[in-house]
């Protein structure tokens, strides 16, 4: 891999409120060099680009601000260079609730191409673990807060082993030794040194190694404030320094010597042999920038720099004549094959997360119950029609505030997300419609089954099998609505807490236009439009229809039987209609279909905007 002047700005936004402004920030300024197949280390202090330019080399930058030329063997990357390369980031980014070998299984089945049968892919996965040394735990899962797991070397071998599947030429590492201790880190470094042996070019950021992982360099890429102060082999870089001045003090290590040049607390410099004026430092900001304009001046006059531009330019010069080798290289499998297996990830990690759901449907079995007592066996009087309406307006706004989880659904996964779409493992259609299938539409259908199961027979609604359908179904509709609702909101949220927030906020307005709280026909026609957005309204007024159509509160004094009254007085309901009447609901054969109607637009609608968020979402670092 070559890379020609590469130089980076972005667009950042400082202030506060009104009087917040945008200004042009330069990330990387003017950075060539090779990287060739070994250890490829780029160094440099907190800030000083190193990431940014990996993730430039990786192609996972935003290209807005990015000018320069990226080579591959002389050629241009070609448009799905991500997914060809393998890319380790720093976090490790694997299913905790999955074992070893099924992450392993589950990259292999959606990056492998389709050709590839079964057994070949198994045999590429246990070559994986042999090769990383993950056989002792290759079934034990990988851990979560909740559950104990590998060891963090082991996780990270593990995050190594998902990009090691496709028999990458090129592999990043954005600082593998992050969170490691000294042993550990060592251990993963000689790993990597092992597979660059076997002619893979691997390219890493790292922060300050040890001496015994400098050692393991075979070229180094030291930069500082965004300027490239040295790149050639890693042997060669001390000498450089010397050369011009600098002296590393016996048993010191050199990444050590390094970072104290670049940060002035260097007592070894000859300062005589670094004669610059204050023009050259060309504005810099702070000591580390002046240091750093000052290095990259220096190194930008030296005869090694001058050499590898040189060669680089008649590179780039013989590329202009060329063509690009490489197509675009389309998803390896199908949607319907990236559904199946995103899906089956997905319900295990449901099944395997019992605090999202054997909890959930426990706290629901014991709020149905409670809540069943509380209302149990109403009377066909006018307590009756207060107890009813409560339990079912108690039903209704449960199924919504239950739905607020669903946040979660694409939050804590957004960075698995991110990294696995622009990696090329599946569709971000296959991704959405998998966490539907998998995850939303058994969570949310499970409590209106168990709330109607429960609290049907125990509050004593009306005893037919069609009405206890009608009922069960209602409130399945209203999670699915709410749950879409939540979606929409949260979908490209990285903060739970400010999207629960805007939840809540939506949920309490719907519930103020139910139809409980205040009555529909009392309100302000400036206000009343707003009803038409509420889903508590539709909910609560299906399971109205349903319950109070054919219902009579009025006993006959002599015989004891509900009657219709002929001639109630204002403050007497004696029929279901009545009521229904009163509350200004819609008492037609279709009364209880257009709540229906409504609360699948609502779904769909909802549902439409979360996956337009989904796919307009930032790829990009």
């Amino acid at each position: 891999m070559t890379f020609y002047n590469i130089s980076y700005n972005m667009k950042v936004k400082t202030g506060y409120f009104g009087f917040r402004k945008t200004i042009k920030k330069e990330i990387l300024r003017d950075i060539s060099g090779v990287m060739k197949p070994g250890l490829n280390a780029i160094l440099g202090p907190t800030g000083s680009g190193k990431s940014s330019l990996l993730d430039i080399l990786a192609t996972r930058k935003d290209p807005r601000g990015l000018t320069g030329e990226i080579l591959i063997n002389g050629h241009p990357q070609p448009p799905q260079f991500k997914c060809m390369s393998g890319y380790v980031i720093q976090d490790d980014i694997v299913m905790g609730t999955l074992t070893v070998r099924e992450n392993l299984e589950f990259s292999a089945a959606l990056r492998l191409p389709a050709s590839m049968s079964s057994e070949e892919k198994k045999e590429r996965v246990d070559q994986v673990i042999v090769e990383l040394d993950l056989t002792k735990v290759a079934n034990a899962k990988v851990g979560t807060q909740f559950i104990r797991g590998i060891s963090g070397g082991e996780k990270k071998r593990v995050c190594i082993g998902l990009e090691l599947i496709t028999h990458p030429a090129i592999l990043f590492l954005d600082e593998p030794t992050t969170g490691l201790d000294s042993s550990t880190a060592n251990a993963v470094m000689e790993l990597l040194k092992r597979m660059s042996v076997s002619g893979k070019t691997i390219i890493f950021s790292i922060h300050q190694p040890r001496y015994a992982i400098f050692k393991l360099f075979d070229s180094l890429t030291l930069l500082a404030a965004g300027r490239l102060l040295y790149h050639g082999l890693a042997g060669k870089a001390l000498p450089y320094f010397i050369s011009i001045g600098f002296v590393c003090e016996a048993y010191n290590n050199p990444a050590d010597f390094f970072m104290d040049i670049i940060n002035g607390d260097s007592t070894a410099a000859a300062a005589s042999k670094i004669d610059f004026s204050i023009t050259d430092l060309e504005k810099p900001e702070g000591e580390v920038a002046s240091i750093a304009s000052m290095l990259a001046k220096q190194y930008s006059r030296s005869a090694q720099y001058l050499k590898m531009k040189e060669e680089l330019k008649q590179l780039s010069l013989e590329n202009k004549k060329r063509k690009t080798s490489y197509h675009l290289i389309p998803y390896s499998t199908s949607f319907f094959h990236q559904l199946k297996w995103v899906s089956k990830r997905t319900f295990k990690n449901l099944i395997g997360n019992p605090q999202n759901s054997t909890a959930q449907i426990c706290i629901t079995t014991v709020l149905g119950l409670f809540i069943g007592v509380i209302f149990a066996h109403v009377e066909n009087d006018v307590t009756g029609i207060q107890n009813r309406v409560g339990a079912l307006f108690f039903l209704t706004t449960n199924q919504c505030l239950n739905s607020v989880t669903t946040v979660e659904l694409f939050i804590t996964e957004k960075r698995i997300f991110m990294h696995e779409y622009i990696s090329g493992y599946y569709r971000v259609s296959a991704y959405f419609f998998s966490k539907i299938i998998a995850d939303m539409i058994p969570m949310r259908t499970l409590p209106g089954i168990i709330f109607t199961c429960i609290n049907y027979f125990m509050i004593g609604f009306k005893p037919t099998a069609q009405a206890f359908f009608i009922m069960m179904i209602t409130l399945i509709l209203i999670a699915y609505a709410a749950s879409s609702l939540s979606l929409a909101i949260a979908t490209g949220q990285s903060v739970s807490s400010i999207a629960n927030l805007l939840i809540n906020i939506c949920f309490v307005c719907m519930i103020l236009f139910s139809g409980l709280l205040v009555n529909i026909t009392t309100i302000s026609p400036w206000l009343l439009w707003l009803k038409y957005f509420s889903i508590t309204r539709y909910g609560l007024n299906a399971l109205q229809i349903n319950e109070f159509t054919g219902l009579k509160f009025c006993k006959d004094s002599t015989t004891g039987v509900n009657v219709t009254c002929i001639t109630p007085s204002p403050f007497t309901i004696c029929t279901g209609e009545e009521y229904l009447k009163i509350q200004g609901i819609n008492i037609t054969p279709w009364g209880v279909w257009q709540n229906y109607v409504a609360l699948v637009c609502m779904t769909v609608i909802f549902l439409t905007i979360a996956y337009t968020k989904l796919r307009l979402l930032k790829k990009y670092t």
